[in-house]
């Protein structure tokens, strides 16, 4: 007796059906690596609505920072049924080369140049586990960043940069071996805040004078959450309400574990008397200083973002360029007058455009240009001294202080804003 043969009708449903889930499949997972690198929410919504249409999908995605609702139309019943999938996720750090790489999968599928199966594959591969190599220049690097940001406070010297960047790369440590301990990751901000005031108050009283708050701020920089409350405001800029919220809400939160830290550490150091060193008579860095840890630090910066060895020298050239503009923006009186922040503005303005021109010519990420040349514009100290001085019960410096960072945050949204009306962006990545 003959096999029975199927339908053709059936034949084709079951292509149609397989070539739907494989697409699905490809959208969800480029969805989920967007977002574990840390994508803004208007750019991810935005780049997953791209790619859904491309591959000739219809959805409704809705995005947070902790998740993702994707909501596929039925190839088979129609409208009004949808197919909908809900990703739990945890908060995405920025991550570069994540980020160039899904780019460049989903560019790739669109035009034909890799089939859906190869595409999904290579978004699923993980990242492996960084060598002991890997992990040292990681912790190095956390050193480098501390003592450029120390070098650019005035009045710092050679005690204060030797110190900053030995609790940079204490910071480091932390940072890596929280990364695969939960508990410990969700109190790192408050131990590696107390840790850094203790240690750095028992220096200044027996080893040698430190201007004991620039010291503490570069430390903990790369914890501050200034590019999170960045973000936040641009997403609540840009009518993302939920994501915004949340946003904001989770680098407040982060602020007042780092606040609570370095609190506690001075409560603990005025209990136990240390005296301070008298720093009057210390020599401070040469002027030179800042420019020339720009250097370092910039690679420093690039590493930390996780961005591939090719994509360094545009990283670094990113850092260089908000810092230039915003340098020579302070050159000019009616700029820097202490106002308005009007260098913020600038400096965002032209690194956003710089960004969009380079996706445009070069059809890769804007990003690997916007998020390096706006980190050393974000106010992330200054909402640190804010809480540290409102614990203080000094509410009239405090309050002073959430205006200057309030009116810095807008400065920055602002100029991005502008950035994009001047040049607009190829593409939301």
């Amino acid at each position: 007796m003959s096999e029975p043969t199927a339908h053709p009708n059936t034949m084709a449903d079951s292509v149609n059906t397989a070539l739907f889930k494989s697409r699905v499949n490809f959208v969800l997972a480029l969805a989920e690596h967007l977002h574990t690198a840390g994508t803004s929410v208007n750019r991810l919504e935005g780049a997953i609505d791209r790619i859904a249409k491309k591959l000739q999908l219809q959805i409704s995605i809705w995005s947070n920072p902790t998740g993702i609702m994707i909501s596929f139309l039925d190839p088979v019943l129609g409208e009004p049924y949808t197919i909908t999938r809900v990703l739990r996720l945890k908060p995405g750090d920025t991550d570069l080369a994540r980020l160039a790489d899904a780019d460049a999968i989903a560019e790739q599928v669109i035009s034909g140049k890799m089939d859906i199966a190869d595409g999904l594959a290579r978004l699923k591969v993980r990242d492996a586990d960084p060598t002991w190599f890997k992990k040292l220049g990681l912790i190095a690097c956390f050193g480098m960043a501390s003592a450029m940001v120390v070098s650019q406070f005035p009045r710092t010297g050679w005690y204060d940069f030797g110190a900053s960047a030995l609790l940079g790369m204490a910071i480091g440590v932390l940072a890596l071996i929280s990364a695969h301990k939960p508990r410990l990751y969700d109190a790192s901000e408050a131990i590696a805040a107390f840790g850094v005031t203790l240690t750095a108050s028992l220096i200044a009283a027996f080893v040698a004078p430190l201007s004991l708050q620039p010291v503490i701020i570069s430390a903990l920089i790369i914890m501050m959450p200034g590019m999170m409350l960045t973000v936040a405001i641009n997403e609540l800029a840009s009518q993302q309400l939920a994501s915004g919220s949340a946003r904001f809400a989770g680098a407040i939160t982060i602020l007042m574990k780092l606040t609570f830290g370095s609190i506690l550490g001075v409560q603990l150091v005025s209990m136990l008397q240390w005296p301070a060193l008298s720093n009057v008579s210390a020599g401070v860095l040469p002027d030179w200083m800042p420019l020339l840890m720009l250097v370092p630090g910039a690679f420093a910066l690039a590493v930390l973002f996780k961005a591939h060895w090719r994509d360094v020298p545009v990283a670094m050239a990113a850092v260089f360029l908000g810092f230039g503009v915003m340098k020579a923006c302070t050159l000019i009186p009616a700029l820097s007058d202490g106002a308005t922040p009007t260098p913020a503005f600038i400096s965002a303005l032209a690194i956003t455009a710089a960004s969009n021109l380079y996706a445009r010519y070069f059809n890769r990420p804007g990003a690997l240009i916007r998020v390096p040349g706006i980190i050393l514009l974000v106010p992330g100290s200054v909402g640190f001294r804010t809480f540290n001085v409102a614990f203080g019960h000094d509410a009239t410096s405090s309050l002073d202080l959430a205006i200057s960072l309030l009116a810095a945050l807008i400065a920055l949204v602002a100029g991005i804003l502008f950035g994009n009306l001047l040049v607009p962006s190829r593409r939301n990545l």
